[in-house]
């Protein structure tokens, strides 16, 4: 399964301040890990960012994102959010921002 080449460049570009930042290739796409932990990712042409499970509703609660998991199990914390959300830089900082934020209040692995 492809995913987009230019939103991956594009949350590559605004993680580039992240110190050790890893990519590796996972759920068809491709996972941003930071000090060990899931941060956000890419599947075809949709972001997924970790936004938490206390901040997931209010996830949810924006214009254009849906659960993400597979098949019937969806995975709480994680939001699929369309590619047209994230047209603009600020919108795409603001999710990063979000998953940044999660990533590292984890302990590092």
């Amino acid at each position: 399964m492809a995913y987009d080449e230019g939103l991956a460049q594009r949350i590559r570009e605004a993680l580039t301040d992240q110190p050790n930042l890893v990519e590796r290739k996972m759920f068809g796409g491709i996972g941003f890990i930071l000090r060990g932990n899931m941060c956000c990712g890419v599947m075809n042409d949709e972001m997924i960012p970790r936004a938490g499970p206390e901040e997931h509703d209010a996830a949810m609660a924006k214009p254009q994102t849906r659960e993400f998991g597979f098949t019937d199990c969806s995975m709480k914390g994680m939001v699929m959010v369309a590619s047209q959300a994230l047209d603009s830089d600020e919108a795409l900082d603001e999710w990063g921002g979000l998953a940044v934020r999660f990533a590292l209040s984890l302990p590092a692995k």
